[in-house]
């Protein structure tokens, strides 16, 4: 997946807009893009798109589950959550918290996000906590208040972490969190080349404009889905090497065929 469009889960007219885009998965949102006295009508509208049986791929964005309202989203969502591309969790700082929430929903998938120094710290510790735990991600804003950060430059080796953490734990590439400033499509297209840089793979969005930006980004050039077919002409030959002197082995391949997956998705209109 390349590109994920959170929508505010209180807001069903919006919600009705995010799935007919074309983003890769629509991440409903029970949290920050939700007032507290909203709360309630939010989880209420979840749960009947869920039951209404929505084939598009979502992903359910709840609350903090150590707090009530976190709490009551397992409670009422738990039957349908199974049924969705996963659960995102918000704040998580250790692996308890994980196993707490993999045993009130099983068999769903769980997107831990990273929001605060101490779970960064513990980054690798939970993305091994459960084999329910399908992703990790940052969510740069409360980790940019926790961290005193100002600026990209002081979350560079933070997005290293949970690349590397990812990885290490076996996961996919993490994706990155959103652009806040949805007028600034070049900032958002500089920003993702440097995440792409980094080892990112996809990222969120918070509004429909970002969705080509993001899929442009990210989406392999002409060049290298060449220099992939090359590389893919080769696979199964073991240790070789292409006439222009480019080598190639398993960990090669690997890249090749990461490539040419993400080429075979469309560019959102």
């Amino acid at each position: 997946m390349l590109t994920l469009l959170y929508v505010p889960a209180d807001r069903p007219d919006r919600v009705a807009k995010a799935l007919a885009t074309a983003a890769d998965v629509v991440i409903v949102d029970l949290e920050d893009a939700v007032a507290d006295d909203a709360k309630d009508r939010a989880r209420e509208n979840t749960a009947a798109l869920l039951a209404s049986g929505v084939s598009r791929p979502l992903q359910i964005r709840i609350n903090d589950p150590r707090g009530p309202y976190g709490a009551a989203d397992l409670d009422e969502l738990a039957p349908y959550l199974a049924l969705t591309e996963g659960v995102r969790l918000p704040k998580v700082e250790s692996a308890a918290e994980l196993a707490g929430v993999a045993g009130a929903v099983p068999g769903a998938r769980l997107h831990p996000l990273l929001e605060s120094a101490l779970g960064v710290e513990r980054a690798f510790e939970i993305a091994t906590a459960s084999p329910a735990v399908a992703s990790v991600g940052l969510g740069e804003a409360d980790l940019r208040a926790d961290l005193r950060v100002s600026d990209e430059a002081g979350l560079a080796w933070v997005r290293s972490r949970i690349v590397v953490a990812a990885r290490a734990a076996g996961l996919p590439a993490p994706v990155q969190s959103a652009y806040a400033d949805v007028r600034d499509l070049d900032g958002l297209a500089a920003s993702c080349a440097a995440g792409r840089a980094l080892g990112f793979r996809g990222r969120t969005a918070i509004h429909p404009a970002q969705l080509p930006v993001i899929a442009a980004a990210f989406r392999p050039t002409e060049e290298e889905v060449a220099r992939a077919r090359e590389v893919m002409s080769l696979a199964g030959a073991g240790a070789a090497a292409l006439p222009d002197g480019r080598f190639v082995d398993a960990a090669i391949v690997r890249q090749a065929e990461e490539v040419l997956a993400d080429a075979g998705r469309s560019v959102p209109g």
